[in-house]
This record gives C-alpha cells, structure tokens and sequence, in this order.
C-alpha cells in the first residue's frame, strides 16, 4: 500500500496556485496580496480637526479659565466636507467638525465642551497647546510607504486602508475553483421523500462546506448515479471550469465503482496505508486535476483534511495551511490496526493537553466527528496505546 506521506505529495503535486488577478476591494476579505501596495497619497491628507469645536490661534486663548473666559467672534463654520480654503484671522475662531480641513492660521482646535457652542461670539473657558486636537496631513502615512505586503491577508482593516488610500482594487492571488461531485445510485437530496434502500445525500454538501472553510470557491456541488456516461458528461460539462475536481464514492474494489469505472485510464487509483480512507485515486482529467475519495462519510472528510486542504490553502498563499498539530496525552486504552495510521475523532483539553477518542472508529459514523474537535493520529507501526500515552492530535477547531 501507498503511505499517506507518499499520497499527499501526490495529490499537493496536482494543486497549484492561480495567476494573480486584480479584484474589487469589496471581494477581496479573506485573499492573500500578490504584490505590494505602496501609499499614492498622504493619510491624513491634509490637516483637520481630531474634535467638534473650535479652529483658534492657541495663543489668542492662553489665559481662558472657567471664570474667566475669553471670548471671541465666530467668523466661519467649517463642516466636514467644506473644500473652499479658508484663513483664520487672529482674534477670531472658526466653528469646526472633526474631519474638517483646518483653516489657514488656526493653530489649535479646542473641543466644544470647554465652551458654550455659540455660533456668533463664543465664550472659551479653557486654554490648549499649539497642534493640539489637530491631525496632521501624513501623520498615519506618507506618500511612497509600503503599507501592505505581498503575502499578507487581507482582513477588514486592510481593506479599509486600502481604500483610505482611494484604491478601487487589489492584486491578489485568486480562490481556488473546486468542483465537488458525489456518486451513488442510492443517494437523494435532502427534502425527497426516502425509497426503501435510499440515502440522503450528505457528502457533497459537506464537503463543500470543507472547500469554502478551507478558504476556496465551490464551482458547483452535484450527484450522479452510478452510470459511466452519466458520469463522464457531468464531469466533463463541469471540469473546465474548475482548478480541482473531488469525487467520493466509487473508488472501492466492488462492483458498479463508477469512479473507477469511469477514470480508470486518468486516474491513479491506489490503496493508502490508513483508516479510514483506504481507497483513493488521483490524475487528471480534461486538463483538470482530480482527487477521488471514497464514499463513507468519515472516510471521505478525513481524507479531505489528510490530503487536501493543506495543499488547496498553500496554492492560495494562505498562512498556516495546516491544522495545527500538537502533542496531547491520552487518557484511555487503545488499539489501532497493524500497518495503517489511524485518524480517531476526538476531544481535546486543552487546558490540561489530554485527549480522549470520541465514537466508535468505523467510518459511517458520521454523528462523532460532528461533535469531535480533534483528529488523534495513531502511527502504522502502533497496534496498542495506554492511558498515560503522548500522541500527537490535529486541532480540528
């Protein structure tokens, strides 16, 4: 059998990463930039008021107290937005918002809780510092600063400094463009009424939902039975528009294996030293890679994690495609089968850095790993574990 080390080169081989393309910065959150984005303008580009109040000479009010305040005419209100350039004569005060571009003169802005809000003579009880309540033009960036690197994720405050900076879009490596297929002749979707025999569909859509968690785009998200043609024309009708194919189901040594059937010249079908996920096939097909998993649904979202979300997160430069992985102690006897590295669900404390398995290992049973937060690896080499045992655990949370 291959070994899951050899199996993940395999499939990380086929996943490559996307030419860089230039996106709306509204559809950018959660990408990873693929070039530097270097300052074009001055933040704050020109100085303006850091409060509601007052635009002054700081000295016409240096010796403003509350019992004595100084008192000076209102010659202009300058609200945000105001683009006329005003100059404000000494002796005078200018009413003004935060925001607003501070006129020529001014050397200080005091805040209108220190005054009585009068828009014709204000009455000032209290002094400030020259510059004072004033943001100066460049203070948060200068123009030429590299602000954002290549290889940063864009969070919501990148995105907001990106625009600060009147930048429409960003260059950026792409989301990955997967194609999610699920075979079976005894599936139906979910909200059909169930045959004697039949399943509702489960894989697809977890799966999917693995795609998108993973940080990649879902092509589309179908069922075929198990008929070659059928098959064949929905993965072709589909293929093309995808970076990745993943399939589940077919893949096992019985009859009407459709997956293998179907692909038996593209794909590399092998079996892989592990449990579960045994059965699994990769290639490519119409020019698109594919990775074939099988059908049982542990089986088939353990395979994912194993070998494809790492690689799928690196094509699009995400730090930390891994699941972290951490030594924990294990607080319970097990067993684990002779030659295949085993993945049992899990919870971890990670207080006390314990684990214990959760559910039973075989791999319809689907209702554990909802619930599990860890993946507790097993080596081939291990058949027995005690209480009190390191064991390395993949954080699922």
């Amino acid at each position: 059998m291959r070994s899951v080390e050899e199996h993940q080169r395999a499939v990380a081989g086929l996943i490559t990463a996307r030419a860089p393309v230039d996106v709306a910065i509204g559809d950018a959150l959660g990408l990873v930039l693929a070039a530097d984005v270097v300052a074009p303008l001055a933040l704050p580009g020109f100085d303006n008021s850091a409060m509601d109040g007052y635009a002054v000479v700081a000295e016409d009010i240096a010796d403003a107290t509350e019992d004595h305040p100084v008192k000076l005419p209102v010659a202009e209100d300058i609200p945000a937005g105001r683009t006329d350039a005003l100059v404000l004569e000494p002796g005078t005060a200018h009413r003004i918002m935060t925001g607003a571009p501070l006129p020529t003169g001014a050397t200080a802005v005091i805040p209108v809780e220190a005054t009585d809000g009068s828009t014709e003579i204000v009455s000032i009880r209290a002094s400030v510092r020259p510059g004072q309540h004033v943001r100066r033009a460049g203070e948060d960036v200068t123009p030429g600063t590299t602000v954002l690197h290549a290889g940063q994720v864009l969070t919501p405050a990148a995105l907001g400094l990106a625009a600060a900076l009147g930048l429409g879009s960003l260059r950026v490596v792409p989301r990955q463009r997967v194609l999610v297929m699920s075979t079976g002749s005894e599936l139906v979707a979910p909200g059909t009424p169930l045959q004697p025999g039949q399943i509702y569909e489960s894989n697809a859509v977890m799966l999917a939902a693995a795609v998108r968690d993973a940080g990649a785009d879902v092509v589309t998200s179908s069922m075929t039975e198990d008929d070659v043609d059928l098959f064949r024309a929905e993965l072709q009708k589909n293929a093309g528009d995808a970076d990745l194919v993943i399939t589940t189901g077919g893949v096992s040594a019985g009859a009407y294996e459709v997956v293998k059937d179907s692909l038996a010249d593209e794909v590399e079908f092998v079996k892989v030293a592990m449990q579960p996920g045994m059965p699994q096939g990769s290639g490519v097909v119409w020019g698109t890679p594919i990775v074939t998993l099988p059908g049982n649904p542990v089986s088939a979202l353990v395979s994912f994690e194993v070998f494809i979300r790492a690689p799928l997160r690196a094509a699009m430069g995400l730090p930390h495609p891994g699941r972290p992985r951490r030594p924990a102690t294990l607080l319970e006897n097990l067993k684990s089968p002779p030659g295949r590295r085993q993945f049992r669900r899990g919870v971890v404390d990670h207080d006390g850095g314990t684990v214990t398995s959760y559910g039973p290992p075989a791999s319809h049973h689907l209702r554990w790993l909802a619930s599990a937060d860890c993946l507790l690896e097993i080596a081939e080499d291990v058949t027995e574990l005690e209480a009190g045992s390191p064991v390395q655990v993949w954080d699922l949370s």
